[in-house]
């Protein structure tokens, strides 16, 4: 991705030989075509990443272009430039995908900029694609086990997975998962056993909190027929169901510590006696464990048995929250965005910026099981159009700015920076709709629209 294929489609010879041989000293390879036609020829048969594009062009015009190559080539960026200055065009051809606009005249060192912005993106998807197709083998599996994957582009994250791979080949190791509640431990535990020679066994989950001490040794190690008052007929005890396979203690410090201590038995004499039999059943188990807790504080105050705790830990998967890999945030909403889509039978809507960027400064105190929820939410309230920051409560308001020319990287939600550009002019102009309409390159008439449009009263 060092050097970006450049296409420029502009019916001016002098503008196209102009701005080629300016890019070209910067390395760029650039591919010049006068008319749509002879651009899309030159699409199929050569790898571009950014079209510069005209919007006033014979055939067909720039929009209808903008139109033609996001559907036919979803990768390819697009940067518009005009010789007219109609803020309409602007607001169409970012709703289209354009990624920039510029109007004529302009300098060629800020397209030069918005080359470089645009490059950063390119690259950023490119890394992402690579990272999906590194992890193919590990989401395929989990999408069909679980009906979720891994998703991520963050140096944790891809480590998490990195582990989880390693320790599935050795299948007769213990491992204790531990990060806050929805990180996914679960999903990582599921993706140990679906990746090891067990997978065609059985994965048993057990939330150790909701078992009770009476019931123990009964849901663990089973029981005979009449065994004790209300044993009306045997059971079968969760380490013989899942014998040959993975059993998943889910908070296991929550069990109480004579537990603990029937468990620690098990575990290393590797064989159960359901209560009332007077035999003992071999038993087959890898035991993934998990928790949410300060483990080490709970070894300090004797509420966990060290024994346990190091019988569990022969291998420890530490999964960050969050928070602490805040570049997964986008490529997480885009997937369930897409999975509960398909879920609620919804067309896959677009996403106002503004929800990214606060999305991005949330805290997320429910870590990714929290997003999951949120996303569902939202696709529900929302009538199938864009998703706006009004069907995620609890989000923090982010204050956006509007950024004239090039100076900084920005995400745009269309319909705000029309919106803050007219609320800019009136204060420039001290509210003067007349100046304030000039400044915008609009009329007087458009301008009382838009007021109108955006509820902006004075």
């Amino acid at each position: 991705m060092e050097n970006l294929k450049i296409l420029v489609l502009d019916d001016e010879k002098v503008f196209r030989d102009e701005i080629k041989e300016f890019l070209e000293t910067d390395g760029f390879e650039v591919h010049l075509a006068p008319m749509p036609s002879v651009a899309f020829e030159m699409l199929k048969q050569n790898e571009i990443d950014i079209i510069i594009l005209d919007l006033k062009l014979p055939e067909m015009d720039g929009i209808s272009v903008l139109q033609k190559v996001k559907e036919q080539y979803h990768d390819i960026e697009v940067i518009m430039i005009t010789g007219h200055g109609d803020m309409d065009a602007v607001i169409q051809a970012m709703r289209y995908g354009a990624v920039e606009f510029f109007p004529k005249p302009f300098r060629l060192i800020d397209m030069k900029a918005a080359i470089q912005r645009t490059k950063r993106y390119i690259n950023l998807n490119y890394k992402y694609k690579e990272v999906e197709h590194s992890y193919a083998l590990v989401s395929k599996e989990l999408r069909e086990s679980v009906g979720y994957e891994i998703m991520g582009v963050s140096k944790a994250i891809r480590q998490v997975v990195d582990l989880m791979t390693k320790v599935a080949k050795a299948d007769t190791t213990s491992v204790l998962i531990t990060g806050e509640s929805g990180t996914g431990k679960e999903l990582v535990a599921r993706g140990i056993h679906y990746l090891s020679s067990r997978r065609d066994a059985y994965f048993h989950a057990v939330n150790c909190s909701a078992v009770p001490d009476t019931l123990f040794e009964s849901e663990f190690f089973g029981h005979k027929k009449g065994a004790f008052t209300g044993a009306n007929e045997e059971k079968v005890g969760w380490f013989e169901i899942a014998n040959g396979g993975t059993l998943f203690l889910d908070e296991i410090v929550d069990m109480q510590q004579p537990m603990q201590s029937k468990l620690l038995r098990v575990l290393e004499d590797k064989k159960i006696r359901r209560i009332g039999s007077n035999h003992d059943v071999h038993v087959d188990v890898r035991i993934i464990a998990a928790t949410n807790q300060n483990i080490s504080k709970l070894l300090e105050e004797n509420k966990f048995r060290n024994d346990l705790y190091y019988r569990l830990n022969s291998f420890e998967i530490s999964i960050p929250p969050l928070r602490d890999r805040r570049e997964d945030i986008p490529i997480l909403l885009d997937y369930f965005i897409k999975l509960m889509s398909q879920r609620l039978n919804k067309k896959v809507p677009m996403v106002d910026a503004a929800v990214i960027k606060a999305l991005s400064a949330y805290h997320f105190p429910g870590n990714v099981r929290e997003l999951r929820n949120m996303v569902e939410r939202a696709l529900i309230l929302s009538d199938g159009g864009k998703l706006s920051l009004r069907f995620f409560s609890g989000l923090p308001m982010v204050e956006d700015e509007v950024v004239f020319e090039s100076e900084k990287d920005v995400l745009f939600d269309l319909d705000e920076v029309e919106k803050r550009l007219i609320i800019k002019a009136l204060q420039k102009t001290d509210y003067k709709k007349v100046e304030a309409a000039q400044l915008l390159n609009i009329t007087r008439q458009s301008l009382d629209r838009r007021l109108e449009k955006y509820g902006i009263d004075f």
